[in-house]
């Protein structure tokens, strides 16, 4: 089969190589997937330059989010295992080392695609949409009627975060890079949109909700982004940090949040896909019905194959809206 692996650590484009390597065989509590589609995300960026927190053995395998067909499961089926999928089930997943023709993966962290997805929707799916929902519905409990402040409302994240408080009755203010974003934030359904290093973001957002400030914060950028959503947050609003894309961590003056009476959160995706996969599953079965009303559909830019390293380091620019999908097979 055709792999991309990682041969040295640098930029993307320069240490992707494309290889023929063998079909691998799933072990117990496993999955072999012929991938039809691969979601580009920003840890594929940070693997391939060696600072991601997980560090493969060259070379590996980059590529964290597919969509593909099962064609073979490994082990002694057991209730929890990969009995639960057929040869010939359309599923998603996340596991590093997707960026290939086949690829293994541990039947927990597989799930059956949503039918009103094609394949590259459903690529897009998991990492994006299970964030912005661990996010806004467990951790930060958001309810209709909230005013919700989405960071970088053009990204992957961002515009699942966008379309999913939508979807929950909230009102939705997006904060984007750039004019050129800022369409694909009101796409998502933002009813206001603010340009960051242009537009007074703690003023227009006290002025858009009436000087009650943000009940809910998606913050997936941290840094200046987070110190602005200290200023605007309503009482008892939720800040949930989801990352920090703007390259400052920032510091939690735990002090601010006493007086003005709001919360900071914590999301790391992955620690629900280890401890509580039956939350996952419960997520992912919610996130599927809405997707079949129409409330959400992921906003992608399909590349070539044979495109997946430039296509990595396009994300790593920073430059790019919704998510970029490799299309593996047909």
């Amino acid at each position: 089969m055709r792999a991309w692996r990682v041969t040295r650590l640098g930029e993307p484009e320069d240490v992707l190589e494309l290889h023929d390597v063998p079909v691998p065989s799933p072990g117990p509590g496993e999955v072999l997937v012929r991938t039809r589609a691969v979601a580009l995300n920003f840890p594929d960026v940070l693997l391939a330059r060696g600072q991601y927190q997980v560090r493969p053995e060259l070379p590996f395998v980059p590529g964290i989010e597919l969509s593909g067909d099962v064609v073979a499961v490994g082990g002694t089926p057991d209730a929890s295992g990969p009995d639960v999928f057929a040869i010939g089930d359309r599923v998603v997943g996340s596991e590093i080392g997707v960026l290939s023709e086949y690829a293994v993966l541990p039947a927990a962290a597989v799930r059956l695609a949503p039918d009103a997805l094609d394949d590259e929707a459903s690529a897009a799916l998991t990492i994006a949409y299970q964030t912005a929902w661990f996010g806004l519905r467990r951790r930060a409990e958001l309810r209709a009627g909230d005013w919700l402040l989405v960071h970088a409302a053009a990204g992957g994240v961002g515009v699942a975060a966008v379309q999913l408080g939508v979807a929950a009755g909230a009102r939705v203010i997006g904060v984007v890079g750039s004019d050129a974003k800022a369409e694909v934030a009101r796409a998502a359904g933002a009813e206001a949109v603010l340009v960051r290093g242009r537009d007074d973001l703690v003023a227009a957002v006290k002025e858009a909700t009436g000087g009650h400030g943000a009940d809910v914060v998606f913050d997936p950028v941290g840094g200046d982004a987070y110190d602005a959503s200290t200023k605007c947050i309503a009482f008892e609003g939720r800040i949930v940090v989801v990352g920090f894309a703007g390259g400052r961590i920032q510091q939690v003056a735990a002090n601010h949040p006493l007086v003005k009476n709001y919360s900071v959160l914590g999301l790391h995706w992955a620690l629900y896909q280890q401890r509580r996969p039956d939350l996952v599953a419960e997520a992912h079965d919610e996130l599927a019905k809405l997707a079949a009303s129409g409330a959400i559909a992921p906003v992608i830019d399909v590349v070539p194959f044979a495109d997946a390293p430039a296509a990595v380091q396009r994300l790593a620019g920073g430059a790019t809206t919704g998510r970029i999908v490799v299309r593996v097979g047909s």
